[in-house]
């Protein structure tokens, strides 16, 4: 399985990230898209799954229940998300009211709670960093799900034009328990424009990994270890779906790696 996936068009349901991968043991990850008026009908089987309305409204039918008009953002960057939370074990069928794009983010689970919707008032946005690389962070499954979810850790990520996130690059593979936590993780890329791109870095200190990618807008990222900062081009917003899960419970612990730990302490605008 490759780490890094080219954005595709695709109508109805698009595999990414499989279920039952070889490098991830928690998480899958799909994409649905659907003209106005279409459906799409599935089963969550073994993994408790978050639907992340990237744009467009729709009517989502779940465990006897049913919400209608769900989402109505044009794109990711016009709004905050919408979101469905639906238990492992469950059917489910979404319509689209108008064309509609939805992420399906999927993280294994043994244990079924009740669905339930994230509305765009009920995310919470974090400004997080300092100067070249401010982010605004929005927490949707996040401490708001304690206690309504068993592994799942979900939000969305805005980076400024030509400024950094991730960063300074951190990982969470457990290679430092119990200071870090192993969590896997996926990103999903949005570009504003959508002719822009950025750059995913991926390395351990090892250099047995020592990437770097150019994302575009619909590419798709699978990390199972290792530091990960990302970088928005000049001129162009890069936006990223993002979710994680790991056995080690819902705490976020990332780990600064030690080499660029220091910018923390920098003060003024560079």
């Amino acid at each position: 399985m490759e780490r890094f996936y080219k954005a595709k068009e695709n109508e109805g349901y698009q595999e990414i990230f499989q279920e039952d991968s070889p490098l991830l043991k928690y998480l899958a990850f799909g994409k649905i898209s659907l003209k106005a008026g279409q459906e799409y009908s599935s089963q969550t089987n073994d993994f408790e799954t978050a639907l992340v309305l990237l744009k467009g409204t729709a009517v989502l039918s779940c465990e006897g229940q049913t919400w209608e008009q769900l989402g109505g953002r044009e794109n990711v960057f016009s709004g905050k998300a919408t979101t469905a939370y639906l238990p492992c074990q469950s059917q489910y069928k979404i319509k689209a009211e108008t064309d509609l794009d939805v992420a399906v983010c999927k993280v294994k689970a043994d244990q079924k709670f009740e669905p339930f919707v994230v509305k765009p008032e009920e995310v919470i946005i974090h400004q997080r960093g300092k100067n070249n690389w401010k982010r605004e962070v929005h927490d949707i499954i996040a401490d708001n799900a304690n206690g309504r979810v068993q592994r799942m850790i979900l939000g969305e990520t805005f980076n400024h034009a030509g400024e950094w996130s991730s960063y300074p690059p951190h990982k969470h593979d457990g290679e430092h328990y119990p200071e870090e936590l192993n969590l896997e993780e996926i990103y999903h890329y949005q570009a504003n424009p959508e002719q822009g791109f950025g750059v995913q870095l991926h390395y351990t200190k090892d250099g047995s990994i020592d990437d770097a990618y150019i994302i575009r807008n619909g590419d798709s990222f699978a990390i199972d270890k290792g530091y990960h900062p990302v970088n928005a081009a000049g001129g162009y917003q890069i936006y990223y779906l993002w979710f994680m899960a790991g056995e080690e419970g819902r705490t976020l612990k990332p780990f600064d790696d030690p080499d660029h730990k220091w910018v923390h302490s920098l003060n003024l605008n560079m």
